[in-house]
């Protein structure tokens, strides 16, 4: 089994040098120790392509070559998506992360299963009957999946729904 399963992890912890330390530092090599081949979005796109327009001076050109990569980018994650056999989803945030959000929903029309991994306590759902968006919540739990709220479940709940 996990040798040769891919995971596309859907994931905002790219955006913060926390959430980088956690996500390089514990969510990955805790499913890569399981034997999953991880497929890392925020490794899809050229880094040096994105450094480059950070360090554009604010203008046109600047916004231009975003609307460029942003295409690209998107892409880049589309085809992680379709290549990976599920997904593994970051739900972290007061709201889930919008880019998030729309691979689940991507991921759950291309048949892939999904794990929602929720570590932030606070409150981000509809109502008192779900953990967070109802819609995203749904696509979860109807791909097979589910919720965990604890990094040591990735074992037990992987193994599941990658049978």
């Amino acid at each position: 089994m996990g040798s040769s399963m891919k995971i596309y992890l859907a994931s905002p912890l790219g955006f913060s040098k926390a959430g980088i330390e956690f996500y390089y530092g514990t969510f990955i090599p805790a499913i890569q120790r399981l034997g999953y081949e991880v497929i890392d979005p925020w490794e899809l796109t050229d880094k040096g392509k994105i450094k480059r327009i950070h360090e554009m001076p604010y203008g046109l050109k600047r916004r231009n070559a975003w609307r460029k990569i942003n295409m690209e980018i998107a892409e880049n994650n589309r085809k992680g998506i379709d290549e990976s056999d599920g997904l593994v989803a970051v739900l972290d945030g007061t709201d889930v992360d919008s880019g998030t959000a729309a691979e689940i929903g991507y991921g759950f029309a291309r048949g892939k299963p999904i794990l929602g991994y929720r570590g932030d306590f606070r409150l981000s759902a509809d109502n008192e009957g779900a953990i967070v968006n109802l819609q995203v919540e749904y696509f979860i739990r109807e791909s097979g999946g589910t919720i965990i709220t604890e990094v040591d479940k990735l074992q037990k709940e992987l193994k599941r729904i990658f049978r």
